[in-house]
C-alpha cells in the first residue's frame, strides 16, 4: 500500500486512495482521451497506453522517488479493476438488447460449430507449444486454453463503434466469442480439479458445473419471462428517470452476480437477461439510459489491461515476449482463418475476423492468476505470459484497422445484355445525363418534358435492366471510360450532366470529359461547396453543391413555419444564395471562367 501523505488513520488513507485512483481513470476519460482523439487516436488505445503508463507498472512504481506521483497514477489496480468488469457486463447486455432468441438460434451452428472448434484447436496447438517448450502437459494445457480466447470487450466495442457487428464479420465474431464466453466453465473446472490434486472426479466436477450454470441460466431466464414485463410497468408508471435507471441496474448487475455465483461470467449474465428484454416494450429505453454508463466503464477497463502491461518484462526478455506475442496472434490468425473458410466464409471476412480473434483476451489473467496461486504454474513463465497477453490486446485496435485495408477480390463482371448498350449515330447531337439513380431520374424526366434529347447511361447492370423494364430509357455504361464516353457520342454530345454521388468519378469523368471537349457544357453534381471547387478547378461548367441547396430548402422550411413572413424569408434566402453564388463565381475564375450558374440567380426580391 503507498503512503498517504495527507492522513494518518488506515480508513482514511483506504478512502483517499481509492479516490485518487479514480480520479486519474476519469482525469483520462475527460482530458487524454478526448484530446488524443483530436488527433485521430482510438479510444481504446488511448485508454490502454494510459493505463500502462499511469498504472503500478508505469510511473506508479516511481512514487516512492516522486512522491507527488501520488495524485497522477493508480498504484492499487483493484480500486478499479471492479469497476471495469462492469463495463463489459453492460458492453454484453447492450449487445443482447440488439438480438432477439430467434435471431441468436439462427447462430447456433457458428456457436457451437465453428466457435467450439476455434476454442478446442487452438487451445490443442498452444498446449503443443507449451509441452515444446518444456512445461509440463497440465501447466501448458492451463495457458493453452486461456490463450485460446480472446477478447469479448475490445473486439466486440470496435465492432460496435464502427456499426458492423451486423457484418459478416460482426455476426462471426460475436459467434465465435459468445462459444468462448461459454468455455470459461471447463476451463476452470480444469483449473479447480489441478489444484486439488485431482481428489474429485473429473466427470462429477464438470457434471455439477454444468448443473449449476443451468440453474442459473435458467432462473435468468423464468425471471425474464414472468417478473420483467411487470416490474419494468410498475416503474414506468412512477415517471421517474431515476427509478428507471435503477431498475434497469438492478436487473443487469443482479443477472451478473446469478451468473457469477454459477461459475459463468458476469457478462454472460447480463447477455441472457438482455434477451428477455428485447422482446419487451422497454428494451430502447433501457439502452438508452445504460449507453453512458457503459461508455464510461468501458473505458475504466481498457485503462485496467493497460495497467497489466508489464514493460519490465521488455527489459528482462524482450526476445521471447516478442516471440510469444507474434507467436500467438500468427498461430490463433491462421487456426481460424482455416476453419471459417472451412465453414464457407469469405476468404477476407474470415482473415480478418482472425485477426481481430487472434489476440488474448481478458479472461487469460482470471485463469492464470488462479493458476499461480494453487501453484500450477511457475510464476516467471505467468509473467512473461500475461505481459505478452496485454501486449496482444493492446494491438488489437491496429490490427483491425490492417485488416480493413485488405485488398477486396474483384467481383466478377456480370454479364450485360447487349440491347442495354448504346452507340450513338452520327450527327446525332443529345445531352449525355451519367447516372440514373433517384438525381438522374428527375433530370431525365425534366430534359423529356422540355423535349431536350439526351442519352442516359449508369453503370449498374441490374438497375439499368429494372429500369428498362419499368419503361425508362437507360443504356448501360461506364462513363468514367473513355471509350465509353466515345461510344455515347461525347465528340457531338451537347453537354454532359454528372448526377452520380461517387466524389472520386465525378471528378475522373469531369476531367476526361473536358480533355476531350473543351467547348462541351459540363454540370455536375457536387457533394459540397469544396468539391464544387474542385470541379471547377478541372473544368466543369457548372457545379451544383448539394449540401448548399438542401440547406437553403430546410432554412425557408423552417423560417416560414417559425412565423418569419414568407416575402422576407425568401428574400433572405435568395440573398444568402447570391453569397454562396460569389464563392462559387470566384472559384469558377480561378479555373479560368467568368460565370457560373451552380447556385440559382436569385431573382428580384419581392417589394
Amino acid at each position: 500500500m503507498r503512503t498517504n501523505q495527507r492522513g494518518d488513520a488506515l480508513g482514511e488513507t483506504n478512502t483517499i486512495e481509492v479516490y485518487s485512483d479514480i480520479l486519474v481513470v476519469l482525469g483520462v476519460a475527460g482530458i487524454i482521451v478526448p484530446a488524443l482523439r483530436r488527433w485521430g487516436v482510438s479510444p481504446i488505445l488511448s485508454y490502454l497506453g494510459a493505463g500502462a503508463a499511469l498504472g503500478p507498472l508505469g510511473l506508479g512504481s516511481q512514487i516512492g522517488n516522486f512522491p507527488f506521483l501520488y495524485w497522477f497514477t493508480v498504484v492499487n489496480p483493484n480500486s478499479v479493476a471492479e469497476l471495469g468488469e462492469l463495463g463489459v457486463v453492460f458492453l454484453l447486455f447492450l449487445i443482447g438488447l440488439e438480438l432477439s432468441i430467434k435471431r441468436l438460434v439462427t447462430l447456433r451452428r457458428l456457436v457451437f460449430g465453428l466457435g467450439g472448434l476455434q476454442v478446442i484447436v487452438s487451445g490443442a496447438a498452444l498446449t503443443g507449444v507449451g509441452v515444446t517448450a518444456g512445461l509440463a502437459p497440465t501447466p501448458a494445457a492451463i495457458l493453452g486454453f486461456s490463450l485460446a480466447l480472446s477478447s469479448t470487450a475490445i473486439v466486440l466495442e470496435l465492432l460496435a463503434g464502427q456499426g458492423r457487428l451486423t457484418s459478416g464479420v460482426g455476426r462471426l465474431s460475436f459467434a465465435v466469442l459468445l462459444a468462448q464466453d461459454l468455455a470459461v466453465i471447463p476451463v476452470i473446472v480444469f483449473i479447480s480439479i489441478a489444484g486439488d490434486g485431482g481428489g474429485e472426479s473429473v466427470l462429477a466436477s464438470i457434471g455439477i458445473a454444468l448443473a449449476k450454470a443451468g440453474v442459473a441460466i435458467g432462473a435468468i431466464v423464468l425471471f425474464g419471462r414472468f417478473l420483467l414485463r411487470p416490474m419494468f410497468q410498475l416503474v414506468a408508471t412512477s415517471r421517474s428517470t431515476e427509478l428507471f435507471i435503477a431498475a434497469a441496474l438492478f436487473v443487469i448487475i443482479g443477472a451478473g452476480l446469478l451468473a457469477h455465483a454459477a461459475g459463468l461470467s458476469m457478462a454472460l449474465g447480463a447477455f441472457v437477461i438482455a434477451l428477455m428484454l428485447a422482446e419487451t416494450a422497454y428494451g430502447k429505453a433501457i439502452e438508452v439510459a445504460i449507453e453512458p454508463f457503459k461508455g464510461l466503464l468501458l473505458g475504466v477497463f481498457f485503462f485496467t489491461v493497460g495497467m497489466k502491461i508489464d514493460f519490465r518484462e521488455f527489459l528482462r526478455e524482450p526476445v521471447a515476449l516478442i516471440g510469444v506475442v507474434l507467436g500467438l496472434i500468427a498461430l490463433k490468425t491462421l487456426i481460424f482463418a482455416g476453419l471459417a473458410a472451412a465453414f464457407r466464409a469469405p476468404w477476407r471476412v474470415a482473415l480478418e475476423t482472425a485477426l481481430l480473434l487472434g489476440p488474448a483476451g481478458e479472461f487469460a489473467f482470471v485463469s492464470i492468476g488462479m493458476a499461480v496461486a494453487l501453484h500450477l504454474l511457475p510464476a516467471p513463465a505467468a509473467s512473461l505470459v500475461l505481459a505478452a497477453a496485454a501486449v496482444t490486446m493492446a494491438l488489437t485496435p491496429l490490427l483491425a484497422m490492417a485488416a480493413r485495408r485488405l485488398p477486396k477480390k474483384p467481383a466478377a463482371p456480370a454479364p450485360v445484355d447487349s440491347s442495354l448498350m448504346f452507340q450513338a449515330a452520327a450527327g446525332d447531337r443529345r445531352a449525355i445525363v451519367v447516372g440514373h439513380g433517384r438525381v438522374g431520374k428527375v433530370v431525365t424526366s425534366l430534359l423529356a418534358e422540355h423535349g431536350v434529347k439526351f442519352v442516359s447511361i449508369d453503370h449498374d447492370a441490374v438497375s439499368v435492366a429494372r429500369d428498362r423494364r419499368a419503361g425508362r430509357l437507360v443504356y448501360f455504361g461506364d462513363a468514367s471510360d473513355p471509350k465509353v464516353l466515345e461510344a455515347i457520342g461525347l465528340s457531338q454530345a451537347i453537354g454532359v450532366i454528372v448526377t452520380i454521388s461517387s466524389r472520386k468519378t465525378i471528378d475522373v469523368i469531369v476531367e476526361r470529359v473536358r480533355a476531350v471537349r473543351p467547348d462541351v457544357l459540363i454540370v455536375s453534381r457536387a457533394r459540397d461547396e469544396e468539391h464544387a471547387r474542385r470541379l471547377y478547378a478541372l473544368g466543369a461548367t457548372d457545379a451544383v453543391p448539394e449540401t448548399i441547396e438542401a440547406s437553403l430548402q430546410l432554412s425557408e422550411a423552417a423560417l416560414v413555419g417559425l412565423g418569419v413572413s414568407a416575402g422576407l424569408t425568401i428574400a433572405s434566402i435568395h440573398q444568402k444564395r447570391d453569397d454562396f453564388r460569389r464563392i462559387l463565381q470566384q472559384a469558377a475564375k480561378q479555373a479560368g471562367r467568368e460565370e457560373t450558374h451552380a447556385v440559382k440567380a436569385s431573382a428580384a426580391g419581392p417589394g
